[in-house]
């Protein structure tokens, strides 16, 4: 992001065109506004600010659909890499008492997990660093909104708090860094109204109990792999090959390593339909692609880790000329990150060309 930066003072800064006549006229009030305060948006922000340039980050969580929300910080502080990484780190914990008892170590069994100590410990700790996120922006005199923005116009955005509140920001050049959200299989009777997905399983209070994970992707493997790891019955289902876009020999030695610890998987199956029974628990009906045949089982939770897309919908990108891939829906940027309107800028999950696991990296 300080690249994308320093290429802009170049090809503005030196010939003056930085403060265009919409800057003079004091139509514009900040010299960059971010919208989504994630890991490429704020460090953007903070980069910029910086180069002593006036910056606002626009940041809003439109809860999941189970009612889950959080605070700043976006995907990898909230509900990615650090939560997944302290429950795996649980799941570790919980290996190295087995092990302990082979190196003389008396550890009275079974040895039991409680949830919601684990989970309380880990959203205190995500709530620290977003409070963190807070401090640096003011500390660099960013100025943050709590508000879902939409364009009105290339240099405008329409704010929208919570409440309903409107407020107009306007800035001389505009990066969009709004990241993604987990994608929900909604033609699947049920999905919607009783499933969870990773925006929701690393806020439950509550142990998730028995667990169906439905996805072959790395979000579907690593939170099955740390369910099993702290003691519970977890089956990831599969309708293809796991890991795709993964070497496949490694993704083979990936599920065997699952398998071995205890991960039950349901391979070549796809969910039909979820159903709430009268003990509360879900009756998930799938098929076998390959034989043709029907299964059923009963989970306490049935989590869908079948991919994610980019939250853009309320951008109002059309209204502005930013063009989008009509299939994905990401944003389409050149190398220098900027949109196919010029001082409007976009990073992080949103474009075509980057990943979260790469955005996280500070792309």
């Amino acid at each position: 992001m300080a690249a994308l930066w320093r290429r802009r003072e170049r090809l503005l800064g030196v010939s003056g065109l930085c403060r265009t006549v919409r800057a003079l006229s004091g139509k514009n009030e900040y010299d960059l506004l971010v919208i989504g305060g994630g890991s490429g948006g704020l460090a953007c922000a903070k980069q910029a600010a910086q180069f002593g340039r006036k910056v606002a980050v626009l940041d809003y969580v439109e809860p999941s659909p189970q009612g889950t929300k959080w605070g700043l910080g976006g995907t990898c502080v909230n509900v990615g890499c650090i939560p997944k990484k302290l429950m795996h780190q649980a799941a570790l914990l919980g290996s190295a008492l087995k092990d302990a008892q082979h190196y003389g170590w008396n550890i009275a069994q079974p040895v039991h997990h409680t949830w919601s100590v684990m989970a309380q410990a880990i959203q205190n700790y995500v709530k620290s660093l977003n409070w963190g996120h807070r401090v640096q922006l003011q500390d660099k005199k960013v100025k943050y909104f709590n508000m879902r923005g939409s364009f009105s116009d290339p240099h405008t955005i329409r704010g929208l708090t919570k409440a309903g509140k409107e407020t107009i920001v306007t800035a001389e050049n505009i990066v969009i860094a709004t990241g993604g959200r987990p994608k929900y299989p909604t033609h699947i009777a049920g999905a919607l109204e009783y499933g969870i997905t990773s925006d929701d399983l690393f806020w439950l209070k509550e142990s998730p109990g028995k667990t169906l994970v439905v996805g072959a992707s790395y979000v579907s493997l690593e939170c099955a792999g740390f369910l099993t790891g702290i003691g519970l019955d977890t089956t990831v289902m599969m309708r293809s090959i796991p890991l795709r876009g993964f070497d496949q020999q490694m993704a083979s030695l990936v599920t065997e390593h699952m398998e071995s610890y205890g991960t039950q998987f349901l391979k070549r199956c796809f969910p039909t339909k979820v159903e709430k029974l009268e003990s509360n628990k879900l009756q998930v009906t799938w098929k076998n692609t390959d034989l043709g045949t029907e299964g059923t089982d009963s989970f306490d939770t049935v989590m869908w880790a079948v991919g994610r897309a980019p939250d853009t919908e309320t951008l109002n990108l059309e209204t502005v000329g930013v063009k989008t891939n009509s299939e994905t829906g990401k944003i389409i940027v050149d190398a220098s990150e900027a949109t196919s309107v010029p001082h409007i800028y976009a990073v992080g999950d949103i474009t075509e060309s980057c990943s979260v696991y790469a955005s996280h990296l500070g792309q």
